[in-house]
């Protein structure tokens, strides 16, 4: 691991780090915020995961979570949300290739062999994390914005005992039923939609996944909301298998940073509270 750089905030440290990835076969970078703490102390994780066209900076500068983070005692990390680089494969339209790494493990061509998010966030960075942060891995809990709601979802679907709280902004709920995780689901992985479900948090919720509770917070005037979001299909599915599940409509509220850092400080609360 490298360090690409610090910069001390609210009582803490906000950092920005590189590595080669097994998994993806590319460096991938990815930022930490630290608090103060006393020496030898473990805190407790946030993970965030981020939508089509971001890096770990979009969070970091526009996400306005450092003071709740120090406050609660979190530490908050922001991965990329795909491989980059010479050799890496790349579409001209914004919600495939880099950028838009959907946290899938792809499964076709030319995606197979760099595009494996779920494996890095699941597996290769926490692994990476654990042994060069003062993190608590039995109290972690995971968020994400719209692609990366879907993301933060799906890994706490499919990793309960792992993940003790999750949140998401204005998340792809249902990926199997919207043209943008029909898209990136088909390229992927292939055809066979019986391989997306594992991908996609309704059909996770239907085919016996769980999860302690959920929030969700969403914008009423996001432009993506009724083509892309749709998260009544996920409030339906909550409630067929009775998980517990906060939804907020936020009246006038768009699908940006605006509306993600007026509401940050409320779900760390969430996470602060469950971990």
């Amino acid at each position: 691991m490298e360090t690409v750089s610090t910069n001390r905030s609210f009582a803490g440290m906000q950092g920005v780090y590189s590595h080669a990835s097994a998994e993806t076969a590319t460096d991938m970078t990815f930022a930490v915020y630290v608090p103060d703490h006393e020496q030898g102390a473990k805190l407790p994780v946030v993970w965030y995961l981020s939508g089509l066209t971001c890096t770990h900076a979009n969070v970091m500068e526009k996400g306005e979570y450092r003071r709740a983070a120090s406050e609660l005692g979190l530490i908050v990390i922001a991965p990329d949300t795909s491989p980059r680089g010479e050799g890496v494969p790349d579409d001209s339209a914004y919600d495939m290739g880099q950028g838009a790494g959907f946290y899938v493990d792809a499964a076709e061509e030319p995606w197979a062999k760099h595009f494996r998010m779920r494996s890095y966030i699941e597996q290769e960075l926490p692994t990476l994390i654990a042994e060069e942060f003062p993190v608590d891995m039995s109290r972690q809990g995971i968020c994400g914005h719209s692609m990366g709601g879907h993301g933060a979802l799906t890994i706490a679907l499919r990793n309960p005992d792992r993940y003790k709280s999750v949140s998401a902004f204005s998340p792809i709920v249902a990926p199997t039923s919207c043209p943008w995780g029909k898209k990136a689901l088909g390229r992927y992985l292939g055809l066979d939609k019986a391989a997306w479900r594992q991908y996609d948090a309704c059909a996770l919720i239907e085919d016996g996944a769980r999860v302690a509770d959920i929030l969700i917070d969403q914008g009423t005037s996001d432009n993506f909301l009724e083509e892309q979001l749709k998260p009544q299909l996920l409030e339906e599915a909550c409630a067929a298998a009775k998980i517990p599940l906060s939804l907020n409509m936020r009246e006038g509220y768009d699908h940006s940073y605006y509306f993600i850092s007026t509401f940050m400080a409320d779900h760390l609360r969430w996470h602060a509270e469950r971990l």
